[in-house]
Parts: structure tokens; sequence; C-alpha cells
């Protein structure tokens, strides 16, 4: 109910909502002492009933109450915490709409090439691990662009460097450097031998190995090509113990944890893990030992989805921390490293349409298990073609029951770029625009390159028009693809800025208010958890994040300013910025 009370409509709850299958819970006090309470700042709520308020109480893990500062001070006891807001802004919890939550760990414990400014700078640091690590040793690094490198060595191919300089300084250590997209490698000499990649190795269906004139590998590997790569890590890997494994999965969830709540994520879209690693994720998650909420995609061959999808649906594991009711498939690769499948050969390299990761047959047979399962399915396309082919299989899959298919709410993970006349196909069939904002801003200088100037401008990171089409658009980073930082995604939403000051189709700009929702309300929705989360409500649970800095209302270059003050899951502090 609300009650309009000294200018302001206070929000209170009687009884807390149980939808996306929480355990039904008893009635939240309309009065009474709260646990915690944000009070003196602009809180903006993402809820049409109550769009602005100054003051938010919390009981146990839920929002109480929702009002101005004199309405909200009668739940202020002697134990309750109280967070003087001093002005400044508190929104619900930013949800990453899709991102690599072990990769963000794992990021946090190999080399940092994002910042690498030529090749030159990432074979010096690869020198520098090689001197310090032992023979043998697989050194990692992710992140590196050559769209971003101010220069390319001459005898590059393709554009991109041959591993002669990397193999020169790391001879007796593999070495494996994955590309900022995640759809390329560079490898080294001793890399490529483990792997038995060779002047005679066949790649697989749906991956490439760049080769030099003479016919030798130039330590380039495309999409599925760098899955001998892969397998010669985990060889590497299989003579650690049972504990050994579980301590490294441990640090890599508490690394990204700290990562993520530093950044005020407080769920996160988990796009494609194995089941081995949901088994991993769920004792923490019933030990309380997640502090981030995972809403989790599982990533296999059909025939283990077949065998394990009945088991492993769950829904809020731990208190709300683990859910598992989605596929992740993948038809094609990235535009950076000409792995999206087009409907027409890229401008750069006229021989190639891109790449098709999973065929057209083995995805549709994934909609009929998940169908079967009532299971969504959330299928990575960036390019015009793959987002074409993923649309006629899901209409395809609905055809028996359009309302029943818009109901499982399946989406297409980045719908990057699009050919015109498929835009306003995603609201007709229900299909949530599982996007990332900064995605367009970061790729635009070169995006014109691999597209043309015309496919660019009328088919790349079309939020706008999907969004005014009646689609659910999504927001997020893709980490550790780009950095989880929720901030840089939300400006680069709104302003579609680019590094020399001009903007990438600027009509395209959503607004404030929008990109927000994207980044909350609509995340929940794509995850059927609007009735828990995504706006500041009473009822949902208490996940709200304070910026030192009104996002919503200071002027557009001081956007990018704000810090994550305050991360609260659950009512809980969890990050508390030093000095805040």
């Amino acid at each position: 109910m609300k009650r309009a009370l000294g200018g302001l409509a206070v929000a209170v709850v009687t009884v807390a909502a149980t939808g996306c299958g929480a355990a039904a819970r008893g009635p939240v006090a309309a009065r009474g002492p709260a646990d915690l309470v944000l009070r003196g700042g602009h809180v903006v709520t993402v809820d049409s009933a109550l769009p602005e308020a100054e003051a938010v109480a919390v009981i146990g893990d839920r929002i109480a109450a929702v009002g101005s500062d004199a309405e909200i001070a009668g739940y202020i006891g002697p134990d309750t915490r109280v967070i003087e807001l001093a002005g400044r802004l508190a929104v619900p919890g930013f949800i990453e709409g899709h991102g690599h939550f072990l990769g963000v760990g794992e990021a946090r414990l190999n080399l940092d090439l994002t910042g690498a400014r030529s090749w030159d700078d990432i074979v010096a640091m690869v020198a520098e691990a090689a001197s310090s690590s032992s023979p043998g040793a697989w050194i990692v690094g992710r992140g590196w662009h050559q769209e971003k490198w101010d220069r390319v060595p001459e005898d590059a191919v393709e554009g991109v460097p041959t591993h002669a300089s990397l193999s020169a300084v790391s001879p007796g250590n593999p070495v494996v450097l994955t590309h900022a997209s995640g759809h390329a490698s560079l490898v080294n000499a001793r890399a490529l031998a483990l792997a038995g990649i060779d002047r005679a190795y066949v790649p697989p269906e749906g991956g490439e190995v760049v080769r030099d004139a003479a016919g030798d590998p130039t330590g380039l590997l495309r999409e599925n090509a760098q899955d001998p790569v892969d397998a010669a890590r985990a060889r590497a890997r299989a003579g650690l113990t049972a504990a050994e494994r579980e301590a490294r999965f441990r640090r890599v969830v508490a690394l990204a944890a700290e990562e993520s709540l530093s950044k005020g994520v407080t769920s996160f879209h988990d796009a494609g893990v194995s089941f081995d690693a949901i088994d991993g994720y769920r004792r923490l998650a019933e030990a309380g030992e997640l502090p981030v909420r995972l809403y989790v995609m599982v990533r296999a061959p059909n025939e283990e989805l077949a065998e394990k999808l009945a088991a492993y649906r769950m829904i809020g594991v731990g208190n709300g921390h683990l859910t598992v009711r989605a596929i992740k498939k993948q038809i094609d690769g990235a535009l950076g490293s000409h792995g999206a499948w087009l409907l027409e050969p890229y401008t750069d390299m006229p021989s190639s349409t891109g790449l098709v990761l999973e065929p057209v047959a083995e995805v549709a047979r994934t909609a009929e298990l998940a169908l079967e399962h009532g299971y969504q399915v959330n299928t990575h396309a960036i390019g015009d073609r793959a987002n074409r082919e993923v649309l006629d299989i899901y209409e395809a899959a609905f055809a028996g029951d359009p309302a029943a298919g818009r109901a499982l709410r399946w989406r297409i993970e980045h719908a990057q770029h699009l050919h015109p006349a498929d835009i306003g196909r995603f609201a007709e069939l229900g299909v949530v625009a599982a996007m990332q904002g900064v995605h367009a801003t970061s790729d635009a200088p070169w995006v014109p390159k691999r597209l043309g100037e015309e496919r660019a401008h009328t088919g790349a990171y079309r939020w706008r028009d999907l969004w005014e089409s009646g689609a659910v658009v999504g927001n997020g980073t893709d980490a550790p693809v780009e950095d989880v930082d929720p901030i840089a995604s939300f400006w680069a939403t709104i302003t579609r800025r680019l590094p020399d000051g001009g903007r990438f189709d600027p009509d395209q700009r959503l607004t404030r208010e929008r990109a927000l929702r994207s980044y909350t309300l609509n995340n929940a929705y794509a995850a059927f958890e609007e009735v828990e989360k995504g706006s500041i409500t009473p009822g949902k649970l208490a996940d709200i994040v304070v910026l030192s800095r009104d996002i919503m209302r200071v002027p557009e270059e001081e956007v990018r300013d704000a810090r994550v003050d305050y991360t609260i899951v659950g009512g809980r502090v969890l990050h508390e910025r030093r000095g805040s």
C-alpha cells in the first residue's frame, strides 16, 4: 500500500513478495525497528509507483519501506544501522546481464593485456613473467586487441603478429594470450607443440589456424581452433588433487565476487559454465559463501544436456544466491576477430563471412531440449546472419504455441549486428536482447572497417531501435571482455561517446532512466526475477547500491567519475569504499 505523507508517497510492505520460486515469507512489519536505514539522499527506485524518494528502511534481507526522511524515521531503533546518504544517489543493485563470473576471477590471476598499446608491450610482459616462472609452467594473459595498438609489426599476418618474438622470450614456457573478445588466442611455439598444432594440423569445424606464406601456424587461433590448447592446459591441471582444485575454485570465486561487489554488481548472469562449475557454486551457496547472486546458464553438449537438465534446474538456492534455469549456446564468434557470421562478406576480409561455431541443427536440438525441460535458451549471436538464424530457430520452436514461447523469455546474447529487417522480430517473438552498452563505444572505432559504413550505421548496436520496437533490452559488460564496471557501460549507453570526442550513432542513445532500467529491472526480467529484485520496492530483496555522484542528475561528463560507496546485498553491506 502507499500513503501520501510530507509531499512524498511512502511505500510500505505488509506481505513480502514470493515470486521467482522463493520460499513463502511472513509479513514484514510496517512499523518497527529496521536493521538498516538509508536516508538523506536521492533514491531512484525504478518503480513507477514511487519513482523517487529520500530514504529506505530494510528489515532482514527485504526492503520494508521507501519514502521521505520523516516517514522512514519511525523505523530507526537503537540497533538500526543508519547510512547518511548526504545527497548521494541510491539505486537498485546493478545486475550484470551477461558476463563470465569465473573469468572475472581468473583475470585477476593472469596477465592483464588490456592496457597494452603495442605488441612490444605484450612481449615485454611475457618476458618478465617467464623470468619468474618455473620451466613448463603456463603463462596466461587476456585482453589484447590489435585495433587498439598504436602500431602492428611489419611481419603481421591478417593484421596480427606472428609468435616469433613471443617464442623467443618464453622458450621453456607455453604461453596463451587470449584476445579481448575471448574468440581468438595468440600462442607461442611451446604451446603449439603441446597442442599438436603444426603445418599438417586440420582445425575442427568452426575454427581457423592462421598460417604464414610458408604454411606454418603464426600462433593466431580463431574460435574452435583454440580447443587443443585448452585441452593441453587441462592436462597440465590434471595433476592437482581434489583439494587443490577446490581451493583454486574458491579463490577464483572470491576474486570475482570482490571485483563485482566493488563495482556495485549484486547479481550476475553467468553466461555459460559446466555442470562441474555449477556443483561448485551450489556447495558455496548452500554454505552461505556465495556473496553475489548468480543466474547461471549451463553450457554443455546436447547429449549431456539431455541427461542432466532435469536434475540441475534450481531456483533461489542459498537464500536467493543461485539459480540455474538457462542454457547457453554460441552460434558464431566475434566481430573483432572476424568470427561473427555475416550475411555478406567482411569489408576488410572479402574472402570471409565469419564462422559457425555451433551448427544450426545443433542449436535447434538444444531448443527442443529446453522446451522439454522448461529451460530458457540464451544464444550468443554477433553477426546479422547469426542473429537471423537464431531468430528463425526460436520462431520455429514457438510455432506450436507462440504464447508459451514468449513466456520462456528466450534471449539472444549480444544481438550486436542486426539486419534492419530483423530488429522488430525480437519484440514479436518475445526475445530478450541481452546487450552490452560499453561494446558499442569500445568497438566503434573499427566497426566500419569490418562492416563498411552503411552496414555499421544501419545495423550495429541498435539499442534505441530495439527498445522503441517493444523489445526488452538488457545491459552488461561481457566481463572480462570489458571491465565489469556498470558505470562505464551506463555512460556508454547514454552518450555513445568515443575517445576522440565523437559519438557513434548518437540517435541510438538511451535516456538515463532507460539505461538504469536496462541494468536493473530489465535484467531481472530477463532472469524471471522481476518480482524479487531490480527495483527498490517494498517486499523485494534489499539489494542496493550507493554512488558517490548522482549519475541521474550530474552533467554528462561527470557520470564516469561516480564511484560505488556501498554495495548492499540482502540488507548486508558487503562493500564499503574507504572514506565513504
